[in-house]
């Protein structure tokens, strides 16, 4: 049947029940769009500006096309933010339609979120039916991971929303039957993770395997048209994800430095510190996980030893130690796994009765199997690149595993319930020992940290109870069924629920359940042996995350910005921050001043050069450069590469003429 069949049958009459079942279908599905978006939207009201480094990006990305076009993090265009910018240029069409506050900057997130939550309802209905559907919806709304990251304009919505859209664009290729229609229908699917790629590099590119094989061992078509298919659908992605890497690198004018690079040029940084670095470490300069112990660009032997700022829970934020056991530890646990085993169990459950029906010769249902393997391949294939991973990792990248926790539950659970109204099938059993393994995994968790909502696993073991026993008597199946849905979703709908109502937390590394609750921004300053002081470039001005995430400056920044602007003499970059983008953040964020952070995200790229800071002294374009500590420019332990050739340089050429707190603004000419 094809799609325009289906839409045709769609508009025929049908009888009075199965009327009243797709309207409650419906309203089931409004209610889940209405309670994720609630989740989500809630942010907006509490004047939070999310992850201030990409909020001053989308500012700065405003102000002009090349600025929109690269990503330039300030105003300047002198460096881009780490990422390309695709999951930004929402956010900047959102400032331009409503001007610029913080609600504007996250109101795109709140819409991709909800709109990912409709997709994955849309594409597991093709693939299972309406109630696997809404368990996925389900699922994916309430997972704690995903509304606290949706909750921020980290560029994780994103890369989901177009990942979820790519794989409804692969099941319509699944579940039609015109070749050159299927073929479009992939095509598209590629090109949407190709999107996918825009927002997160290669994070967009894990899933990949997963759709191909999933391809292969789901169409009717012969190989030779598979072959045809696959390679086609292979150009489409190379295109629309390395579009824009070419277009910043063979761009023949001036441009900004792209950030997290160790050359400025975006195929760098697809293939250093946002791809095989984030796997086998030694990810490159600039970047998230803010570490002193990476070489600068121009050499250096890494000699400060690995300090690491962190976020709430400290080693938490980087998601423990890499292994086999990473998804389900203290750090990343509590996050994305409350329904890892659930998900697995239907996974298992699923091969092995394929495996069964392959040997008994059955007809097969190819657009069946391509659900699992691409949904199965995307759990499992995520799961073992953050698990080994050795680079950069922070546990709310895991929000990507969350669609497809949702379409495999989803699906099994719809097996479940049809088996366990079967009870001369030893499948039967297979519901009540779900929801057995999952309210035990719930308990696990949730007893890490009794201190906070400790009630929680007992609430989730008395319903967990009730539902086994009323399922075990097979009394009153619906209510022991809706029983078990509760019993597995509590845990995780009340960390996620205390999330997104709770304080604001670290937008730039987002975490629920006990490290969210810590307040301000849990960052924290881990030290290698031997050392006492942190360098001062690496704490930025009022605190390690560049200033207060309400959108205002403090009295001291105030002071500095004010004596800057009335001594510029005109000058067309009012200010210099050291410390990077962070430190130069709360200034782009709450005025209209061009502000220059130095270094690009953690201090250690090489824009602006020394070339370029003294053609702008000289020309009269900049006079005030920002330092952090009382101890000069760069102070603290011993700086290398551009870091110490900047200080060497504003020692040289520049003078102190104010100090305000921890900061020390210095005056420079020719």
């Amino acid at each position: 049947m094809t799609a325009a069949t289906v839409g045709h049958a769609e508009n025929i009459e049908v009888p009075g029940p199965e009327r009243k079942t797709r309207r409650r279908h419906r309203y089931a599905l409004a209610a889940i769009l209405v309670a994720g978006g609630a989740l989500y939207a809630s942010v907006l009201f509490t004047g939070n500006w999310g992850n201030t480094y990409y909020t001053a990006a989308i500012k700065s990305m405003s102000s002009s096309f090349t600025n929109f076009l690269f990503g330039s993090f300030d105003p300047a265009g002198v460096v881009t933010v780490d990422k390309p910018p695709l999951a930004l240029w929402p956010q900047v069409v959102s400032v331009w339609i409503f001007g610029y506050h913080n609600w504007s900057v996250l109101l795109p997130q709140v819409i991709e979120g909800i709109a990912a939550i409709f997709l994955l309802h849309r594409t597991v209905r093709m693939w299972a039916g309406e109630n696997a559907a809404l368990i996925a919806a389900l699922v994916l709304a309430v997972t704690p991971i995903t509304v606290v990251t949706n909750r921020t304009n980290n560029t994780d919505t994103m890369l989901v929303l177009t990942l979820v859209a790519a794989a409804y664009a692969f099941t319509r290729a699944m579940k039609t039957v015109e070749p050159r229609s299927r073929t479009k229908w992939l095509w598209f699917a590629a090109f949407l993770i190709g999107c996918g790629f825009l927002a997160k590099m290669l994070a967009a590119w894990i899933v990949v395997p997963a759709f191909v094989a999933a391809y292969l061992a789901g169409s009717k078509a012969n190989w030779r048209r598979k072959l045809f298919d696959v390679a086609g659908a292979a150009v489409v992605l190379l295109a629309s994800s390395l579009w824009w890497v070419a277009v910043v690198d063979l761009w023949p004018g001036e441009k900004p430095y792209i950030g997290g690079s160790s050359d400025g040029t975006a195929l760098d940084l697809v293939l250093g510190y946002n791809g095989l670095g984030r796997v086998f470490g030694g990810g490159g300069p600039g970047g998230g996980v803010r570490t002193m112990g990476t070489p600068p660009p121009g050499g250096g032997d890494g000699g400060d030893g690995g300090m690491v700022a962190g976020g709430p829970g400290g080693a938490a934020a980087f998601g423990g130690e890499s292994g086999p056991g990473r998804m389900f530890g203290e750090a990343v646990g509590g996050q994305i796994s409350w329904l890892l085993p659930l998900a697995l169990i239907a996974l298992v459950v699923a091969a092995v009765l394929g495996f069964r029906r392959f040997r008994r010769f059955a007809p097969a249902d190819t657009a069946g199997r391509a659900g699992w393997v691409l949904w199965g391949g995307w759990l499992v294939v995520n799961a073992l690149v953050f698990s080994l991973q050795e680079g950069i990792f922070h546990p709310y990248y895991t929000t990507v595993m969350a669609p497809a926790i949702g379409a495999l539950i989803g699906a099994g659970a719809v097996w479940a319930v049809r088996m366990y109204r079967e009870p001369k099938r030893i499948g039967w059993l297979v519901l009540p020992a779900s929801i057995a393994v999952t309210a035990a995994w719930a308990w696990v968790l949730t007893s890490r940290d009794t201190a906070w909502h400790g009630w929680l696993r007992w609430a989730v073991l008395g319903v967990a109870v009730a539902a086994i026993l009323v399922l075990v008597l097979r009394k009153a199946q619906r209510v022991a069924i809706v029983l078990g849905l509760v019993a597995v979703l509590l845990a995780p709908g009340v960390w996620s629920g205390v999330g997104a109502f709770a304080s604001a937390g670290n937008a730039g590394i987002p975490m629920a359940g006990p490290a969210a609750s810590q307040g301000g921004d849990g960052f924290v300053l881990r030290l290698p042996p031997g050392v006492t002081t942190p360098p001062a470039n690496m704490v930025p001005p009022q605190g390690p995350m560049g200033g207060r995430p309400n959108g205002t400056l403090n009295a001291d920044q105030r002071k500095i910005l004010d004596y800057a602007k009335a001594h510029s003499a005109g000058a067309e970059i009012t200010m210099a921050v050291e410390g990077g983008a962070q430190a130069a953040s709360p200034y782009i964020i709450a005025t209209g001043e061009t502000v220059v952070g130095i270094g690009g995200f953690s201090g250690r790229d090489p824009a602006p050069t020394m070339d370029q800071l003294s053609t702008w002294v000289r020309e009269g374009k900049l006079r005030f450069i920002l330092s952090g500590g009382r101890g000069g420019p760069g102070g603290g332990p011993r700086m290398m590469g551009e870091s110490a050739e900047r200080t060497e340089w504003i020692q040289q050429h520049c003078e102190s003429v104010l100090t305000a707190g921890n900061q020390q603004l210095y005056e420079c000419t020719a």
